[in-house]
């Protein structure tokens, strides 16, 4: 037990290492090399748990999925309205990705051309797919207007999310984050929520950015 506890720590260990340098460096210009020395594991170890560096990555990317499904689960559980269940989810990414270099080195991998393997959907489809279901409730619970294009919006919404982080990567910190993200979510709520619910959403997104930031 104790053999196979270290073994998971180890493993988390060059995870985590690679995501800080795929992160902060690039995909590309990570080498395995980079890895065991962020890690201060050695090659034996990180070809123990990864036969390359295409592999970490991917596990990288598996771990981003699962902590995206896993907000949405939590907010599925706890009877929100639709609309405040995406922002939590939104929010929520942001939070995790100010704590740890996992998210961010998973957005990068995303957006940087590294394959994604089967059965794991591409991060933005899945995103696509979270916001676009989050949104139909939202317009049948009168908190969006009606009229507007689902498919579309969903689209919208997860390039904005993702530009908020690219744009942001190369100039000023990721603690800027959630300030990018409750602006980005001020202007949407004036473009798809009636005037008569605005303030409600308005005054969430300032309250999950001030708890955000405090992670």
């Amino acid at each position: 037990m104790a053999r196979q506890l270290r073994a998971e720590q180890t493993r988390a260990t060059i995870i985590t290492a690679a995501a800080d340098l795929f992160d902060r460096h690039g995909y590309e210009s990570t080498s395995l090399s980079d890895i065991v020395e962020h890690a201060h594991v050695t090659k034996g170890a990180l070809y123990f748990h990864f036969a390359a560096k295409e592999d970490l990555a991917h596990a990288i990317m598996e771990l981003q999925s699962r902590a995206s499904r896993q907000l949405a689960r939590e907010t599925e559980g706890r009877g929100l309205a639709s609309l405040e269940a995406l922002m939590r989810i939104t929010f929520g990414l942001a939070r995790l990705s100010v704590e740890g270099p996992i998210l961010r080195a998973g957005l990068r991998l995303a957006t940087g051309g590294v394959p994604v393997k089967p059965p794991l959907r591409h991060p933005f489809a899945e995103w696509t797919d979270i916001v676009t279901s989050r949104l139909l409730g939202a317009v049948k619970e009168a908190d969006v207007h009606p009229d507007i294009d689902v498919d579309a919006v969903a689209h919208f919404l997860v390039s904005s999310f993702v530009g908020t982080r690219v744009v942001g990567r190369a100039q000023e910190p990721v603690a800027r984050q959630p300030r990018r993200l409750a602006e980005m979510w001020h202007i949407v709520i004036r473009g798809l929520v009636p005037v008569t619910r605005r303030a409600r959403y308005l005054s969430l997104a300032a309250r999950l950015e001030r708890e955000a930031g405090l992670a």
